[in-house]
């Protein structure tokens, strides 16, 4: 048997060498940013920008918040007069014009944003030195707006104030004339832009008011029937004196006049005959004017005529419901203003007398005033005038 065959290569070891130790793979490249997935940038990018206009709104929420609350530019105190129909973006030019706010967009921006319910009302409002755009709509919300005074004298016919009102530049619209008597003569607050019709209606109120408790408090032996009498009374007591310490004194004239079923014989009653609610007769009276019946003309009808010749005021009223207790049925001008008064013809005869030596002896060029209407001697089957003009 023969021997294997002997390995031909060179002779290994009798020691085995060990296998050379392992590397570990090679890890997986990073993947780059352009590598990214495209939902992550867009994420990325929104967050970004809604970074910045959380941030941008941030800061212009506090600006605006401090431009809306900081001291504004006007440095004296002023009043403005916000139109009517004006619009905010009206109302804020015009305010930027005045010089009440910087600029007529942070107005218009703070009413819309911090103000949004505030309802802004025209009319004239005053501004206050360095007040806010805040408290400038505030004021303007408020409506408090600035009032004036009109002031209606006492005697002036329902005509006569209705002009005085329509030369108002503050007043607005042509009323109607109202009822002779029903106005109360007063001074009243207006504002710019309110109506003519609105202060009529407000001194009708007024006098219908103050009527009633005048004659709720009337002395029970006023020879009146109504209370249209009283103030019909009452116009005539207050066209015959200026003075307000003899208007109870010439109510008590007429009081006893009327009682005793005597003609008035007023001389305003005369002239609110013929010329109505003009209210002026531009002349004296003459014999003629006396002599001429008219439904007013106390001189040709018995008792009261049919309505008031005028608006009477509060004193004249209450000097027709309580005149005090005299005997007199006459008076006349005394010379100083005011009147004499007399119980019997006899004494009115001599004051009239005396007034008659006084308008002789003032020319009307002196007095300013146009002559007296003449003496008159009343017909036979008529009293006495009471004033004895």
């Amino acid at each position: 048997m023969s021997a294997p065959p002997m390995p031909t290569g060179p002779a290994r070891s009798s020691k085995q060498r060990k296998p050379p130790p392992r590397r570990p793979p090679p890890k997986p490249p990073k993947p780059s940013r352009s590598a990214r997935h495209p939902a992550v940038t867009i994420g990325s990018g929104i967050f970004t920008f809604l970074l910045f206009v959380f941030v941008g709104v941030g800061l212009a929420g506090w600006y605006g918040q401090r431009a809306f609350t900081e001291p504004g530019p006007l440095t004296t105190e002023k009043v403005v007069n916000i139109p009517r129909g004006a619009g905010v973006r009206d109302m804020a030019e015009i305010l930027e014009r005045e010089g009440v706010v910087q600029s007529w967009v942070l107005f218009v921006a703070g009413q819309k944003i911090a103000r949004p319910d505030a309802s802004l009302k025209a009319g004239e409002y005053v501004f206050k030195p360095g007040q806010s755009v805040a408290s400038v709509i505030d004021t303007i919300a408020s409506g408090k707006v600035v009032l004036h005074q009109v002031t209606i004298p006492e005697g002036l016919t329902s005509q006569q104030v209705v002009k005085r009102l329509m030369d108002n530049d503050l007043l607005t619209g042509t009323p109607a004339v109202p009822q002779e008597g029903t106005l109360l003569p007063e001074t009243y607050r207006i504002h710019r832009g309110m109506t003519r019709d609105a202060v009529l209606q407000e001194m009708a109120d007024a006098q219908k008011k103050l009527l009633a408790t005048i004659w709720a408090k009337r002395a029970p032996d006023v020879p009146l029937k109504s209370p249209q009498e009283l103030v019909t009374l009452a116009s005539i007591v207050e066209k015959e004196t200026g003075q307000a310490d003899e208007r109870p004194k010439v109510a008590a004239v007429f009081v006893n006049r009327l009682t005793k079923k005597m003609r008035l014989q007023s001389d305003p009653t005369i002239i609110y005959g013929i010329v109505g609610g003009r209210g002026s007769l531009g002349r004296p009276i003459s014999r003629t004017d006396i002599a001429t019946a008219t439904a007013y003309n106390t001189y040709a009808i018995d008792g009261l005529p049919p309505g008031p010749i005028c608006n009477p005021g509060k004193d004249a009223l209450m000097a027709a419901a309580n005149p005090p207790k005299t005997k007199d049925l006459f008076f006349v001008a005394d010379g100083t203003g005011g009147h004499a008064f007399a119980e019997t013809l006899a004494d009115h005869n001599k004051n009239v007398a005396r007034w008659r030596a006084i308008e002789q002896g003032a020319a009307p060029a002196q007095s300013g005033q146009p002559p007296a209407a003449p003496a008159v001697t009343p017909p036979a089957a008529t009293p006495p005038a009471a004033s004895g003009r």
